[in-house]
């Protein structure tokens, strides 16, 4: 192995002990006496000069490197040259100016200074292998026959002996980062180089400038674009303001003033609810009453009110698009349905599914309706999605790990189906938000929460081989059932929310020393582990595609239990239905909690990739970004559509990502599951007795307790209390 001291293993090669024992070695050593002498003050001045030239190198490198090796640059480079060109008899003899490159100064051959000269000195490694100039075709036959080459090369010899004896002590130093990667632990090194963060996110925002200024070249108004083909589509008779409202608020946060100005009076003069059109109950929560809850929040948080405008007109537009989904939740069991028609109000079953709701959607809709209850001072929004909360839980359902489907009429489950993939991923996410939106005051939730992600380790968490990736499989039959390896681009939204809730956003430093670490405990600890073992697998997704982007679903190989497949050397599987790249955001999300929270740049750079793979294969000539149909192959086929959330949360993320920790800090506000932050607030005194709820009493293992017969009375008793309040809300929502 090669060594500071030996850095080309010459005294480990049986030839160089050959040449030791040699009665040759004599002849050589008288011979090179004479060359010996005249260049003992050359290695004496580079030895008493290397200290310098390395400190001066080693400040505009990335690594750390021997004391001893040689600069190019200095003036006793040219002593270096002459020495180096004689061993070979290629280069110039004579020493040359520091400067020199190539043969400018007369050399006949490939030198060091010549292969040097195509690079910046101060960005160059030094000595990783051998030199780089020796070639064996370009040496004359007769040199061999010469004394003065022998002479020389035991100079060489002799100097490089000398240049190991005097690093012995000195050891590379590299700068490394530890990771964790699939319950094992890998090291990556870290890049020591400034990056200009800024700078990166000025990038970013100019991909959202060029998306932006595509769609309204050639979409104004309108709530689909089609980048490729430049056409669009309506979702309502007269829009519905989809892209619009969706990315209002990225463009606050990007202080892009002019496009701001133009939505906000498209969003006055043009958007109207009272049409005739059925519209997706948590789809249009999540993006139009969030989007312009949001927008009303960072007008005021970020002073970009124009004098004489209407501060409230953004909510004024909120309130009577709430008024109009209130319609869906008008069922027996407050789960709402999963459509409602806009302009009647009235609720709208799932044309699929039986019927059923989605659970995520039906769990999803309560950080946007508290906000507003709360800018309001009017319950009944709160009430009306707390019922919700409190419906799905009475399901007693194992491990607080909920089935997807959800019957409104009743508020009973819909088949045994558990994944937290599409039609589940955002119920476990609001689990931990409603709980932090409100200043921690609703407790109920963080039990859940915490039930819910015991209930992911236990259940869903299974590792990939050969690189044991840890990934989230589902359960299609439920607990106990076959385990399925798949895993949707979705559940990506995890790893940064197991962060969010282990440091409730705060860095995990100052978490672990908060109250002298009584509030750091192993659950914290296991949730910041899992949280970087799924990030990192959400980032494989994407760093082992040919596009570098990530596919909509992945299968991995399981390591584990039948589903074992030996003769795949991929962890990853992509199937070509499941190759398709929708522009999603929930990996960037992750990053962006990840490295707010941990401050380990590694996910900064992550997202750096990815955001420059989006720009390499998903830009559009003329304008926009595109969904691809297949991240595996290259040239990526491009699809015609640009989504929403492509403005509303990748490019938000990003660009939060590279901003500084001010910019919406984690400790004052809460994202929604589309990117649109809402703030903390504590629950309003006039809402007192009025909103809230109990969960039905459990046995030691979780399990709603129901037969009387079967408790001690003291239970009974608990069961009785906890069900009259649990009904007080829903009857004050009845009165109202």
């Amino acid at each position: 192995m090669n060594s500071l001291r030996d850095p080309f293993s010459i005294r480990s090669k049986p030839a160089f002990d050959i040449l030791r024992a040699s009665p040759l070695v004599q002849n050589i050593q008288k011979a090179a006496a004479a060359s010996l002498e005249a260049a003992s003050t050359t290695f004496e001045s580079i030895a008493e000069s290397t200290p310098a030239r390395i400190e001066s190198l080693t400040e505009s490198m990335a690594f750390s490197i021997p004391k001893n090796v040689p600069s190019f640059t200095d003036p006793a480079r040219g002593r270096d040259d002459y020495v180096w060109g004689a061993a070979t008899g290629q280069g110039n003899t004579t020493p040359r100016s520091p400067h020199a490159r190539g043969s400018a100064a007369g050399s006949s051959g490939l030198g060091i200074g010549s292969i040097t000269g195509a690079f910046s000195n101060k960005e160059l490694p030094m000595y990783k292998d051998k030199p780089y100039y020796y070639s064996a075709s370009q040496r004359k036959p007769k040199m061999w026959q010469r004394k003065r080459f022998w002479g020389l090369l035991a100079l060489v010899v002799l100097g490089l002996y000398y240049v190991g004896v005097a690093s012995r002590d000195e050891e590379p130093k590299q700068k490394s980062t530890k990771y964790s990667k699939g319950g094992k632990w890998f090291w990556s090194t870290g890049n020591t180089g400034k990056v200009d963060w800024l700078e990166r996110r000025e990038k970013v925002k100019e991909a959202f400038v060029e998306s932006w200024d595509g769609y309204e070249k050639h979409a104004w108004g309108y709530d689909k674009w089609f980048p490729v083909s430049k056409t669009r589509e309506q979702m309502a008779p007269q829009g519905l303001g989809w892209m619009i409202v969706d990315s209002l608020d990225t463009m606050m946060i990007m202080n892009l003033t002019d496009q701001v100005s133009r939505a906000r009076q498209w969003i006055s003069q043009s958007l109207t609810w009272d049409q005739d059109q059925d519209v997706n109950t948590f789809e249009t929560t999540i993006r139009m009453l969030g989007g312009l809850l949001s927008a009303h929040y960072l007008q005021k948080e970020m002073k970009i009110l124009a004098a004489g405008e209407d501060e409230d007109m953004y909510l004024d537009k909120a309130t009577e698009l709430a008024e109009r989904l209130l319609g869906a939740f008008g069922t027996a069991s407050g789960v709402p349905f999963a459509s409602v028609n806009l302009k009647t109000s009235e609720g709208i079953p799932s044309h699929t599914d039986g019927g059923a709701s989605s659970t995520a959607e039906a769990g999803t809709l309560q950080l946007e309706m508290k906000y507003l209850s709360k800018l309001l001072g009017e319950d009944i929004y709160w009430q009306k999605t707390e019922k919700v909360m409190q419906a799905i839980d009475n399901n007693g359902a194992k491990d607080g790990l909920v089935p997807i489907f959800i019957y409104a009429p009743n508020g009973h489950f819909h088949e045994n189906n558990i994944r937290l993939g599409s039609r589940g991923d955002s119920y476990y996410e609001y689990l931990l938000k409603q709980y932090l939106l409100t200043n921690k005051q609703e407790p109920v939730y963080l039990e859940m929460y915490n039930q819910a992600m015991d209930g992911v380790r236990k259940h869903l968490i299974r590792h990939s081989s050969p690189s044991h990736l840890t990934f989230v499989a589902e359960l299609p039959e439920g607990i106990g059932g076959r385990v399925s390896p798949k895993m949707d681009h979705l559940v990506c939204f995890l790893g940064g929310n197991l962060a969010l809730g282990a440091t409730e956003g705060k860095t995990v430093d100052v978490a672990r020393k908060e109250d002298g670490g009584a509030k750091w405990s192993k659950r914290q600890e296991d949730d910041l582990t899992l949280a970087k073992e799924l990030t990192r697998t959400c980032y494989e997704m994407y760093n082992r595609t040919a596009t570098g982007l990530a596919p909509e679903i992945a299968y991995f190989n399981m390591e584990d239990g039948n589903n074992a497949k030996p003769d795949i050397k991929e962890d990853i599987i992509i199937k070509p239905q499941d190759a398709h790249n929708l522009q999603r955001p929930e990996t960037v999300e992750s990053l962006f909690l990840m490295w707010r929270i941990t401050k380990d740049e590694i996910y900064r750079e992550w997202g750096w990739n990815i955001f420059q793979s989006f720009i390499e294969h998903t830009a559009v000539p003329g304008g926009g970004y595109t969904s691809l149909d297949d991240v595996t192959v290259l040239p990526a086929k491009k699809r015609d559509n640009m989504e929403s959330f492509w403005l509303a949360e990748t490019l938000k993320y990003l660009y939060l990502l590279f901003s500084d920790d001010d910019l919406l800090p984690l400790d004052r506000v809460v994202f929604n599951t589309e990117a649109h932050p809402f703030p903390k607030f504590n629950i309003p005194r006039v809402f007192k007795d009025k909103v809230g709820w109990y969960r039905l009493p459990r046995d030691a293992s979780g399990n709603i307790i129901t037969a009387p017969t079967e408790v001690p009375p003291a239970a009974v008793d608990a069961l009785k209390n906890a069900e009259k309040k649990a009904a007080a809300p829903a009857a004050a929502a009845g009165a109202v």
